[in-house]
């Protein structure tokens, strides 16, 4: 700690969503903010750029033996981790967030890295620290739509949820993480039956409120197909479908994936490379518009049928700020003293849409409520 201030670590600081965290928490009178990466270089650039101390600039790798004494040594009270691909990695960032007594959250949108972060719930009561994981737009957002209007239903029995990007490209971590499961299996609820589908293939349109407009959308394997049967125990189906801004590119990323599915290449990991940097050059020709829709379907408090869709628009390419409202709105709560659970849990519960959406201030982002 430094004075009454609160410590934060933003480990992969400089990165896509790093560098908008930090960006959001640099004003933050309350916080010392620390820049963390394996590239001081690039750490220091951006805290020249925030007008912050050049010793706020930090050296570390996140996959080092040693963390915990580091983190110690910098006397950080907060870890938010923000270096994927999370999937395939293990805890080792948060078990050394708790061995030093520091609070720890991530941006994680791999299934089994949030659905598994309770395993350490115990070591976290121990130490009396806050453990969070998928502090992004899923699970932290989406539950927060759901819990909003749960009140109007007496039962809800499907959510059905997607996303669909702006021209900005997202990080290569990101998009990574995001092709590693391009034409593989994975399990979903649907109809109160658990059924196999391939990632980013199940090929549907979904009509945005203007200006977006139609998008094509496929499924995608993330935390909230697991998350929400446990935590709506009415629900009977769950789906997720993510898109892109352009037509052209999203059918490609089909067609991969339906090469994938058949055996004819491996996986479209090796591709991710040429598609980032391709991304990036196509920006100019896409549209900055993205958006994103949650459907709620049941049974109304009259006993009658029920529907309503909540959906947010961003303009501008500010969407890849969303995902970043959750970690922003929670450090901001850290550092004021609020009371939030000791424990290791998903990120589901702890924000409200309000709450999730203040954090985005300044940003050309907008709800459409239900």
């Amino acid at each position: 700690m430094d004075g009454n201030r609160h410590t934060i670590l933003v480990l992969g600081g400089y990165g896509f969503f790093g560098t908008r965290i930090c960006q959001a928490l640099a004003g933050n009178r309350a916080i010392r903010l620390l820049i963390g990466g394996r590239d001081v270089r690039q750490a220091g650039q951006l805290a020249a750029q925030l007008a912050l101390a050049r010793e706020q600039a930090v050296a570390i790798d996140a996959s080092a033996p040693g963390l915990s004494s580091r983190l110690e040594q910098l006397g950080v009270a907060t870890v938010i981790h923000t270096a994927g691909p999370y999937q395939g990695q293990d805890y080792h960032v948060a078990r050394a967030a708790i061995d030093a007594g520091a609070n720890y959250l991530d941006l994680a949108d791999g299934r089994a890295f949030v659905a598994g972060i309770s395993s350490l719930d115990v070591l976290a009561r121990e130490r009396g620290v806050f453990v969070t994981s998928g502090a992004s737009s899923l699970p932290a957002l989406s539950s927060a739509v759901v819990d909003r209007y749960a009140p109007r239903f007496r039962a809800i029995t499907s959510i059905r949820h997607g996303i669909a990007s702006g021209a900005r490209a997202p990080g290569f971590a990101t998009m990574r993480g995001v092709f590693s499961y391009c034409g593989k299996p994975f399990e979903r609820l649907v109809d109160g039956r658990i059924g196999t589908v391939h990632g980013w293939l199940d090929l549907q349109r979904h009509h945005f409120p203007a200006p977006v407009g139609a998008r094509l959308l496929g499924s995608c394997d993330v935390p909230d197909l697991v998350l929400f049967p446990q935590r709506y125990p009415d629900v009977r189906t769950v789906t997720f479908h993510a898109g892109f801004a352009s037509a052209p590119g999203h059918l490609f990323v089909w067609a991969g994936a339906q090469l994938v599915r058949l055996g004819v290449v491996r996986s479209m990991v090796p591709l991710v490379k040429p598609l980032h940097a391709i991304s990036q050059w196509m920006e100019r020709f896409v549209s900055d518009k993205g958006a994103m829709f949650l459907t709620l379907s049941g049974t109304g408090l009259d006993g009658k049928p029920l529907a309503l869709t909540w959906q947010l628009i961003a303009a501008q390419n500010h969407g890849p700020h969303i995902p970043c409202g959750a970690a922003i709105a929670l450090a901001n709560k850290l550092a004021a003293g609020d009371p939030l659970p000791r424990g290791a849990m998903p990120c589901m519960g702890l924000l409200t849409v309000e709450e999730y959406l203040a954090a985005l201030q300044g940003w050309n982002v907008r709800e459409v409520p239900a």
